[in-house]
């Protein structure tokens, strides 16, 4: 597929007019501001020793339709990313340039060859990775009960307890003490017990997440048992969605907005989440026979699901995640990333935060979920998902309502991704 990418490039190129070169010379209203740091040789590699990862310092030329970018676009995401980025020494010089940089495409495209190295991500020895695609779902429901609008979506649950938890620490018995309504320490001199061996700890694992039954904390609820009432009067009910299916994928995306009969918007955001890991029920369909693994997209489970409500509880039940939401009257100007920042259709993307910078450029070579075309595009790494991990894995934001879910829906291509970072600045890996 990448050769194919490359060579519709070249072939589009050949009929476009004269494009800037990496080497053009700034123009002159950008010069004087910040001099930018010295890049590295190309065919630099860093390999950090971690999972397999390696990157490899590249020029421009290999982006795959590098010149025909919306540089503006790109460069009004990477100045919402700054919000945050400019806290750090390391990028506070870029996002002042950044502010000062004009808004047309020569300048915007200038600036990120000016003052980035683009470093191509491989894994494992293997270039390409995954794309996905997620969106903000709109449900329809209300914010109270009502016979169409049933189902509830939970805030924070009044008994759910987070404690922070070492890297180091996956075995054995810890002491905890409650330091607030929702949180606790691990201290020798705690009143409660846990044994992390009945948590479901990884490797990204930071907190325990449970509640306090007698005098231990132990894991919390799943989904299945939440489903069958666990919660009920112990979590604050922001609004209830009139369909199971549609408020599921609202926890698959991790935010979303609501719609009331009277048509008023009420966003719902991430605000935690029970922390069992995050299980395919696609793929337990296709193995129990239900589907093919072909049909399993979000708009084929969710047919399936609506003719055969008798497995509702069974399938939705695979899937132990379950996320808690806060809400927010004013729908602002996009869902939230894990960056802290709105996130932007088309311009921001999910990435597993191990191996990319947040808030770094990011260009990524996919497949456009619409036409089968190349999608080619500098994007940003604004946002997290517990489905996403690995250093070659993405997932592509659409914006908001049907037909992003649509787009959304059907987007799980091969891809290539390469990091943009400040010159000079190495890949972290943490």
């Amino acid at each position: 597929m990448r050769c194919w990418i490359l060579c519709f490039c070249v072939l589009f190129l050949s009929a476009c007019p004269h494009v800037r070169k990496p080497t053009d010379k700034i123009p002159p209203s950008e010069t004087g501001s910040v001099t930018p740091g010295k890049p590295l040789p190309q065919n630099y590699v860093f390999t950090p020793g971690k999972a397999g990862v390696s990157y490899r310092a590249v020029s421009y030329q290999e982006l795959p339709q590098w010149p025909i970018q919306s540089f503006v676009d790109s460069l009004d995401a990477f100045k919402t990313s700054c919000s945050k980025l400019q806290m750090q020494p390391a990028w506070q010089p870029i996002c002042q340039q950044a502010a000062r940089t004009s808004r047309d495409n020569q300048h915007a495209r200038v600036f990120f060859e000016t003052y980035f190295t683009p470093w191509e991500v491989s894994q494992n020895g293997q270039l390409a990775g995954t794309v996905t695609g997620y969106y903000e779902p709109m449900l329809p429901g209300d914010t109270r009960q009502t016979a169409q609008a049933r189902f509830p979506i939970y805030g924070i649950p009044s008994d759910f307890i987070v404690v922070p938890l070492n890297a180091g620490q996956r075995q054995g018995v810890v002491r905890i003490r409650l330091t607030g309504a929702n949180s606790g320490v691990i201290t020798p001199n705690g009143d409660y017990t846990a044994n992390l061996a009945s948590f479901p700890l990884n490797e990204k694992t930071r907190a325990l997440k449970g509640r306090i039954s007698g005098n231990q904390l132990i894991p919390y609820y799943t989904r299945a048992q939440i489903n069958a009432g666990a919660l009920n009067g112990k979590a604050p009910v922001l609004g209830y969605a009139n369909d199971p299916v549609e408020l599921f994928f609202l926890h698959v995306q991790g935010s979303g907005q609501l719609r009331t009969p009277d048509g008023r918007m009420l966003r719902l955001s991430y605000a935690d989440k029970n922390d069992y890991p995050y299980v395919s029920i696609g793929k337990y369909m296709a193995n129990k026979g239900y589907l093919p693994l072909a049909q399993t997209s979000m708009q084929g489970i969710k047919a399936w699901l609506q003719q055969h409500p008798q497995q509702l509880a069974e399938v939705l039940g695979q899937n132990p995640s379950y996320v808690f939401f806060r809400a927010s009257a004013e729908p602002a100007s996009g869902p939230t990333g894990a960056l802290g920042v709105p996130l932007t259709k088309g311009y921001s993307a999910a990435v597993d935060s191990h191996f990319m910078n947040l808030g770094a450029p990011l260009f990524v070579a996919t497949t456009h979920p619409a036409n089968g075309f190349g999608l080619n595009r500098l994007m940003m790494a604004q946002d997290t998902g517990s489905a996403i991990n690995g250093a070659v894995r993405v997932d592509y934001f659409w914006g908001y309502g049907d037909e992003a879910g649509a787009l959304a829906g059907k987007m799980k291509y091969p891809g290539y991704v390469w990091q943009l970072l400040p010159n000079g600045m190495l890949p972290q890996v943490k």
